[in-house]
């Protein structure tokens, strides 16, 4: 029972992105020291917040700040997942490293998979409406990888830009949905397979707990100790994101509410077309944290 808590990743920050939590200029002193602090009014030049370098402490940060302030009104969650980079956030909100960790992590995450990036032109194409067979067939001819699985008929394909172009073509042309993510490389695909090794050896030297609640990963399902956190932050680099598994995960914790801290409320409406049944919004569709949290406490019977 309980509730679960979702950590949203890249594509949709913006200069209003929870912004309650640093309302009348209060600060967030880990992005604050990490981004400067006009970090906010520099988020509306999207090729400023779309850089790897920008956006992956940036949306650590932000998000670990948002659920420090929750954190003091509500219960423990009942269990936990990140989206992508969100993993880095969710990994730290479950216990296996502080905020310190969370925010050096992602600024190594991000610098390993730039080097690996570095003189490739990559990048994400999110397509929906199309079948499994479809989107197996754009991978095959046009050479991508599937970076995210979503659901039935819905993934995020990664992979050169020129082929994410002739791939959307195609697409389009049988009747799917295709954008063009801001996301700067092919997070999750094969192209990102130098950066895996690189971060591997930053984990190693990085003291990682037992998770102090469940904890569900995006390449390896469950996460049990510090040795699987290792793991599972490694691979998923590198490999697809099964959002599709870790949200049966989620609903088999047979939560009663699920809470989405990141930009926008695209995680809370995967889980609503997955799960109608058990309610799910954004911590960014709310005006102050005191009413995230006390729709969370209406949503749950024990605290």
């Amino acid at each position: 029972m309980g509730y679960a808590l979702l950590f949203a990743g890249q594509g949709l920050q913006n200069p209003q992105m929870l912004a309650w939590v640093d309302r009348d200029g209060a600060p967030v002193p880990a992005l604050d020291e990490s981004l400067g602090t006009d970090w906010r009014n520099r988020m509306a030049d999207v090729g400023w917040s779309a850089r790897n370098a920008i956006a992956q402490p940036l949306l650590t940060g932000l998000a670990l700040a948002a659920w420090q302030q929750l954190a003091s009104q509500l219960p423990a969650p009942s269990i936990v997942a990140g989206y992508s980079v969100g993993e880095l956030a969710a990994f730290c909100a479950a216990g296996v490293f502080d905020c310190a960790t969370a925010m050096r992590l992602a600024t190594a995450r991000a610098r390993c998979m730039d080097a690996a990036a570095d003189g490739l032109e990559t990048g994400l194409l999110a397509v929906t409406g199309a079948t499994f067979a479809q989107i197996e067939r754009l991978c095959e001819r046009h050479g991508l990888d599937v970076a995210i699985r979503l659901g039935p008929g819905s993934a995020v394909l990664g992979g050169l830009r020129l082929s994410l172009a002739g791939a959307a073509d195609a697409a389009t042309r049988e009747g799917a949905r295709c954008t063009l993510l801001n996301v700067a490389l092919a997070s999750h695909t094969r192209w990102m397979l130098p950066a895996v090794e690189s971060f591997d050896r930053v984990l190693a030297a990085t003291e990682l707990r037992r998770p102090a609640v469940a904890l569900a990963s995006n390449a390896l399902g469950r996460v049990s100790d510090g040795t699987r956190a290792r793991e599972a932050l490694a691979r998923q680099i590198a490999q697809t994101v099964r959002w599709d598994e870790c949200l049966d995960s989620v609903a088999a914790q047979r939560v009663e509410a699920v809470l989405e801290i990141g930009a926008g409320d695209a995680l809370s409406r995967m889980w609503r077309e997955r799960f109608p049944d058990v309610p799910a919004r954004s911590a960014d569709e709310f005006q102050t944290p005191r009413a995230v949290a006390a729709w969370i406490r209406s949503r749950i019977t024990s605290e």
